[in-house]
């Protein structure tokens, strides 16, 4: 098992590495609260260890875990929830609506998975999904509140990114535990202007308008802070939500303008959405080679890219 690799963001907040693709690439949170303890998002099934040995050189066991919260069902994101259930027998899982049926059986979330990545690689990244018992499951309406210990935390129906995205409050650091919803912001890319950050339009329920209402509805709250997955605590706030929405815009752009011409569209949406990305952190700052950002921005270059392509023949079937 890897070491673990986490940071102590304060007044009870913890940032985990969850181990995969490579390091800072994605995260889970633990939130501490005397002796209670929640999750806040989960890795994958692989990540379940390195969580727990967290935990345990923090003094806590896993009876102490109230709450284990997926921001949403996506595989880097809810992948061990369920094995971080069985393991912390106390615990509630806290979901959206849209997702709570998929931790209850993940049978389609793993056929899905199988068919995109394929048998072999799933098992290496993701390895399986533990079944949630339906009678540990709250599913969360909108502005669904609850205590942690008497830390007053919400979770709150945040779509755009997926339309089974939840994001979490906790009103004692006025932050938001974002899952993918206020974008991707990888430490590699930070400079002395600070951190970089973009949208990310993941297959398969990329929702623009729904996206601009959440920033709304997180704005709203007067935030000092931001805790992504992708990765760790943001808090210029003032200019990263005006260039999320620069990024958000830029992507639908892109998609828009090759929206007439579906052959072979979607190659030519990635070639732009790497050349906009690129762009960007060089416009930022950082001066990484145009061949290490790439590599850097692989993954996301080509599922920005799946997602524009999907919402595009979402919009096709509409007309």
């Amino acid at each position: 098992m890897p070491q673990t690799h986490y940071q102590d963001l304060g007044e009870g907040i913890y940032c985990i590495d969850t181990a995969l693709c490579r390091d800072d690439f994605a995260a889970c949170y633990l939130i501490v609260e005397g002796d209670a303890a929640a999750f806040i998002d989960s890795g994958t099934y692989h990540s379940a260890p390195l969580i727990m040995q967290v935990l345990a050189e923090l003094g806590l066991s896993a009876d102490q875990v109230n709450y284990v919260i997926p921001t949403h069902v996506h595989l880097d994101h809810a992948g061990g929830a369920g094995e971080l259930m069985r393991l912390c027998p106390k615990a509630r899982l806290i979901v959206h609506p849209k997702g709570a049926q998929h931790m209850i059986d993940p049978t389609k979330l793993i056929a899905g998975a199988t068919a995109v990545y394929g048998a072999e690689v799933f098992a290496r990244d993701y390895g399986t999904l533990t079944p949630v018992p339906k009678e540990r499951v709250i599913i969360a309406p909108d502005a669904y509140t609850f205590a942690l210990n008497g830390r007053t935390l919400s979770f709150h129906d945040t779509p755009g990114h997926a339309n089974h995205h939840g994001s979490i409050f906790d009103e004692r650091t006025r932050s938001w535990f974002t899952g993918d919803t206020f974008g991707i912001s990888y430490r590699d890319f930070d400079t002395e202007q600070g951190a970089w950050l973009f949208a990310t339009t993941t297959p398969v329920a990329f929702d623009p308008d729904s996206w601009q209402r959440t920033l709304v509805k997180y704005a709203s709250k007067n935030p000092q802070a931001m805790l992504l997955t992708h990765y760790s605590r943001v808090t210029e706030l003032e200019r990263l939500f005006p260039l999320l929405r620069q990024s958000l815009d830029a992507m639908v752009e892109i998609a828009l303008s090759e929206e007439a011409q579906p052959e072979g569209r979607l190659a030519r949406i990635q070639a732009r959405v790497a050349q906009n990305l690129i762009e960007s952190v060089q416009a930022h700052g950082c001066h990484f080679s145009e061949e290490k950002i790439r590599d850097l921005l692989a993954l996301d270059i080509d599922l920005n890219g799946q997602g524009l392509e999907i919402w595009l023949q979402r919009r096709a079937k509409a007309a």
